[in-house]
């Protein structure tokens, strides 16, 4: 097994105040727009936005979730083992808001057309986006694009992208991993 580092800490933090200074430019003080990471590895990089916001751009109050997608999959019984679900908190209404589903890597596109039929239990929003680390742009099923993308990757479908949290796996950093 081969690993090759695609992102190390300081290039993953780089991109992150970039992405962070793209949804200031969209979202202003976020008075209309709610932040949503998609569990389970989306919910590290909509926290790490949040504080970024929060407390280099003092942008206070975000409004922050989290979604569960399992059982909106669409692969969701097809698996030799059962699927464990995660945990949804959305203390607040989507309706009428700007949603940015926030993930660390978008793949087939699969996860987000989940997402995007979880999210009508809430309400319905005025507009959604999609915010992703990395974007494996040459593996998508369905026609879904990223509105802020930290960095393409151009991975066959024998490699995979490992995404690494500093607060969850000790680090951050983004490999490459060929089998």
């Amino acid at each position: 097994m081969n690993e090759k580092v695609l992102l190390n800490a300081k290039e993953v933090n780089v991109i992150l105040h970039r992405l962070t200074c793209q949804l200031i430019e969209n979202h202003d003080d976020f008075s209309n727009a709610v932040l949503i990471g998609l569990q389970p590895r989306g919910t590290f990089l909509a926290n790490r936005i949040k504080d970024l916001l929060e407390n280099y751009y003092k942008i206070p109050n975000i409004t922050i979730g989290t979604l569960d997608i399992t059982f909106y999959r669409d692969d969701f019984r097809r698996g030799d083992k059962p699927l464990e679900a995660n945990s949804t908190e959305i203390n607040f209404l989507v309706e009428d808001k700007k949603v940015v589903f926030i993930d660390d890597v978008l793949y087939t596109g699969r996860s987000i057309r989940s997402a995007l039929t979880a999210i009508q239990s809430f309400g319905r929003p005025k507009e959604i986006e999609l915010f992703t680390l990395i974007d494996r742009r040459f593996s998508r099923h369905l026609p879904i694009q990223p509105n802020y993308r930290g960095r393409q990757v151009d991975a066959i479908n024998k490699e995979k992208v490992k995404v690494l949290w500093k607060e969850q796996d000790g680090e951050d950093a983004v490999y490459l991993i060929s089998k």
